[in-house]
Parts: structure tokens; C-alpha cells; sequence
């Protein structure tokens, strides 16, 4: 019987947050009896801002400011009839605060 994968990405700026909120996918998983494979690490995005500390003078008196997306990537593999339900789940489950989640279905 094919199974169908649901990809679950999960981003935030504190990689504890992101770490929990995997934990608790995989723990939802493992109720649901689906396998998974990850947590998977992705790429963590640095974005740095340079601003000029004065308006009118002082060119080489700048700030800089920065922020890093922690992102992880939980696949499981689920039957297609079963599918329905296990994403009404995971979108019911409550995630720590500033996690974002995009589930991808193919």
C-alpha cells in the first residue's frame, strides 16, 4: 500500500522553541502510531542590519543588528485514508509561542 509523506517545517528564532515543538510532533506521531523520520536540521538563515547611529554625520559610526531563523524539517509517512485526521491533529496541537508551522502534503 503507497503511503503518503507529509513534510512539517518548523521555524522560529530560538532553536529551543523549535527543538520542543519538534519533540512534541514526534510524541503526537508516535500516538497516532505514523512513522517519522527527522527531526531534521535545515539551514539556519543570518539577516543582518546596518544602520547609521547618527542621521547627518558620522558615516563610519554604524550599528548592527541581526537575527537567525532556527528551521527543522519532521516527515511522516501516514495511509492515505488516515490522512485527514492526522493533520486535523497536528494543526489542533498547541506549539510554543513564536513557532511557525507549513505542512506540505505529497
Amino acid at each position: 500500500m503507497n503511503k503518503n509523506l507529509i513534510k512539517i517545517r518548523l521555524k522560529s528564532y530560538d532553536h529551543r522553541q523549535v527543538d520542543a515543538a519538534s519533540k512534541k510532533l514526534i510524541l503526537l506521531a508516535r500516538e497516532l502510531d505514523v512513522q517519522t523520520r527527522g527531526p531534521v536540521p535545515l539551514p539556519t538563515k543570518h539577516e543582518v542590519f546596518t544602520i547609521l547611529r547618527s542621521v547627518h554625520i558620522n558615516k563610519k559610526s554604524r550599528e548592527q543588528f541581526g537575527s537567525r531563523t532556527h528551521k527543522r524539517l519532521v516527515i511522516l509517512e501516514i495511509n492515505p485514508s488516515n490522512q485527514k485526521a492526522v493533520i486535523d491533529k497536528i494543526n489542533r496541537t498547541q506549539l510554543p509561542a513564536g513557532v511557525g508551522l507549513e505542512i506540505e502534503v505529497s
